[in-house]
């Protein structure tokens, strides 16, 4: 499965031209195979480096930076691999707003 769709990529493009408090995640990231979770909202093309709240299921969600190739490379049990939520969509908060909450909550929620 594709991690990002052309509209993704555009719309995370747009993101980074916005104030860092009025950002949303675009995407929804997951591993099937345990708690991990991302929520993306830049993506920078030429570098593969992607921004978003990160929560690797420990009880510690942060905001933080990932590259797609690392991302893109993780495999985990039976050969299943990391893949995008295609039926998540942003409730509208910002990423700060989805970083506060999961931090409260020692996990994302999303």
């Amino acid at each position: 499965m594709m991690l990002f769709t052309k509209e993704n990529v555009r719309a995370m493009k747009a993101n980074a031209k916005k104030p860092e408090m009025e950002r949303k995640p675009i995407v929804k990231l997951f591993a099937p195979w345990c708690a991990a979770t991302w929520l993306v909202s830049e993506y920078n093309e030429d570098t593969g480096e992607m921004y978003g709240l990160c929560d690797l299921g420990h009880g510690y969600p942060e905001l933080g930076y990932l590259m797609r190739q690392e991302i893109e490379e993780i495999t985990g049990p039976f050969g299943l691999r990391i893949e995008r939520d295609r039926h998540w969509e942003n409730d509208g908060r910002t990423l700060v707003a989805y970083a506060d909450e999961a931090r409260e909550k020692g996990r994302l929620e999303a």
